[in-house]
């Protein structure tokens, strides 16, 4: 089975670092013409410079709806779409402010389902059968200390990708979430270096390790292809077997 992306348009979020980086990366490997976008001007540059074929648009998916469109029409319409940018404010439930609260819904619910409304909708107007992936979390489905409205955040994606599949199937175009769990990104190996936070997760996963990268960017190339033509609306877990035990 090999999966090609061959005269495919594909628009990946929060794309400057991490699994958005990795993402874009892959897709332009195989084949797809990669807009990526992001925040930080100097880590869209490198990324160009890694791959000359990736556009770069700076942009944040909390922008007004339309300052977005505007920065996206130029490359639309798009078959393809990775709405992978987040945050995550870590802190325990009484501590949190208002500005946390507003900063992770803003970005992880709010900005997923403007970027994906602005997509979609030109995949229609153009009859294109699409693909779109949210980048979720395990964290979706099980608590974590410190986390709760990043959990909360993330159960909202998943409900929203099983919602957008339910409507806009009748178009052609699935919509799936990819669940991983700790993913040892530059960040995630600074935040679960320590073993004493990382050891009782580990404890409660039957593949005893966290993904790597490219563990994610595997899972989205395969419900971002034909080879998942028959799968919409589905949670995807990347989490050695967390959610399933």
């Amino acid at each position: 089975m090999k999966i090609t992306f061959d005269g495919k348009k594909a628009l990946v979020t929060g794309a400057t670092q991490g699994i958005g980086r990795g993402i874009a990366l892959a897709l332009a490997e195989n084949g797809a013409k990669v807009v990526a976008l992001g925040r930080n001007e100097d880590l869209l540059r490198s990324l160009k410079a890694e791959n000359s074929s990736i556009e770069v648009v700076k942009c944040d998916v909390t922008a007004d709806e339309k300052t977005i469109r505007d920065a996206l029409a130029p490359f639309q319409p798009f078959d393809m779409l990775v709405n992978n940018a987040g945050i995550a404010v870590v802190k325990s439930f009484l501590d949190l402010s208002l500005d946390d609260i507003d900063a992770m819904l803003s970005v992880n619910v709010k900005g997923a389902m403007v970027v994906a409304q602005i997509v979609a909708k030109e995949m229609v107007a153009h009859q294109i059968k699409g693909s779109i992936v949210h980048l979720s979390s395990q964290a979706s489905a099980k608590p974590l200390l410190g986390h709760a409205v990043y959990c909360a955040s993330k159960a909202a994606l998943d409900m929203l990708g099983r919602v957008m599949a339910l409507e806009l199937g009748q178009y052609g175009i699935r919509i799936n979430c990819v669940n991983p769990t700790v993913v040892l990104t530059e960040m995630g190996k600074q935040v679960w270096s320590d073993p004493a936070k990382a050891q009782p997760l580990l404890d409660k996963m039957p593949i005893k390790r966290f993904a790597e990268v490219d563990d994610v960017v595997k899972a989205v190339m395969f419900l971002l292809s034909d080879c998942a033509a028959m799968t919409t609306g589905a949670v995807f877990p990347v989490d050695g077997g967390y959610m399933a035990v």
